[in-house]
């Protein structure tokens, strides 16, 4: 008998979920010992939402400052006006409010408070023809907590990734004492993201969570989370549309993203379907008109086809889960099937299969595989690409 040999490291994090829940943020302020609080945002949370008033009336004088300048990706620009407010402010809790940007802004803004210098400095590198670099921040943390407003897969994860305001690429960043020791999923918080937000960072959840099942040593305590993930999200993306004010569903949401970063956490990789990510990360910080679980549901299908003579088993092993073979140990047809099942999950939650329909012109094609090319997923994924030709094949095909 073949065992599966793996490593499960749980990292410590409390989790308020439910109704009205930001009560508690006071008594989780005060078991970090804050007495400094700054909060960051976009300002949308900043200006359109009750949950900065909220946390005033919660944290009274304990709350120094409010930064409301989130962007979506996390351009750098936008990370430094952070650290220049927080120099200003001395805080010793950082609070995130809202998505992804928010999640990932509040991060970077913490690790430039403590490493100094600027953020390509403490970036992952890309030596030629050699393995990624990411260099060790070693220097302590502030406490972040996260409030938020999407089930994004940011929440409670090590790596932090920003965009180059003057190139357009990705600085990858990584340090795993900047995950949150507590986490929010308040329902009136939730309900404040448009619908369609929430959509979108569940389309990019999916996505991951079909890569964790197809992965080739995948554990039993993985594949446990990543499976019932799979069922929350195919149960509520599609309950969503019809009860978009239903803040259970939107939790239920989160707990789903949140088992995906715990299978995480127990050793699978992502390799089924790293030059999906790696696409997916330059797709949608390039144009404006894809958002992240766009990029994503383009992607997948397509980068199931682009894997298959290297995964041919973990895909087959999707497809049994998907329901279209009855046997987990399948051949190209059952991979293909999966692929196709992918796609149709995607396209009956109304969601793009094509770049055509994001706005990509044929002609943006190259450029989105250049930036590929340099992204730590890409060398993570499980079929080597050596030529940006590649990608650009893989792409021609679903323009």
């Amino acid at each position: 008998m073949v065992t599966t040999v793996f490593r499960h490291q749980s990292t410590p994090c409390r989790i308020h979920g439910g109704y009205s829940v930001l009560y508690k943020l006071s008594e989780e302020v005060d078991r970090l010992k804050g007495a400094r609080v700054m909060v960051v945002c976009g300002q949308t949370v900043a200006h359109k939402t009750h949950i900065p008033t909220v946390v005033q009336e919660i944290l009274g004088d304990k709350l120094v400052g409010l930064f409301d300048g989130v962007k979506s990706g996390s351009p750098s620009t936008t990370v430094l006006d952070g650290v220049s407010m927080a120099n200003e402010l001395n805080p010793d809790v950082i609070i995130a409010i809202g998505g992804g940007s928010a999640v990932v802004t509040a991060r970077a803004i913490t690790i430039l408070l403590a490493e100094g210098g600027n953020l390509k400095d403490h970036c992952t590198k890309y030596p030629e023809g050699q393995p990624p670099v990411s260099p060790r921040l070693m220097k302590p943390k502030l406490p972040n907590i996260v409030i938020v407003t999407t089930p994004t897969t940011a929440t409670n994860r090590s790596g932090t990734a920003v965009i180059d305001s003057e190139t357009g690429h990705r600085l990858e960043l990584f340090d795993p004492k900047t995950r949150p020791g507590v986490v929010f999923w308040d329902s009136e918080a939730l309900l404040t993201a448009p619908l369609e937000l929430c959509i979108s960072s569940s389309g990019s959840l999916l996505s991951g969570v079909l890569a964790g099942l197809q992965s080739v040593n995948l554990n039993v305590l993985a594949e446990g989370d990543l499976r019932q993930s799979l069922i929350i999200l195919m149960d509520n993306m599609h309950r969503i549309k019809s009860s978009p004010e239903d803040g259970q569903i939107r939790i239920n949401l989160c707990a789903a993203s949140y088992m995906y970063n715990r299978a995480s956490d127990s050793g699978f990789t992502g390799s089924a379907t790293g030059v999906v990510t790696a696409l997916a990360h330059s797709l949608d910080a390039r144009y404006i008109g894809c958002d992240h679980g766009s990029a994503y549901s383009i992607l997948t299908a397509p980068g199931m086809r682009f894997n298959v003579d290297y995964n041919c088993t973990g895909q087959s092993r999707l497809g049994h889960i998907l329901g279209v073979s009855e046997s987990p140990n399948g051949d190209k047809t059952t991979s293909e099937a999966a692929a196709c099942r992918v796609s149709d999950i995607y396209s009956n939650l109304g969601m793009p299969t094509r770049l055509r329909d994001v706005g990509v012109p044929r002609d943006g094609i190259r450029t989105i595989a250049e930036d590929a090319m340099t992204d730590f997923a890409l060398h993570r994924n499980i079929r080597p690409v050596h030529d940006v030709s590649d990608l650009e094949n893989m792409m021609d095909e679903i323009w």
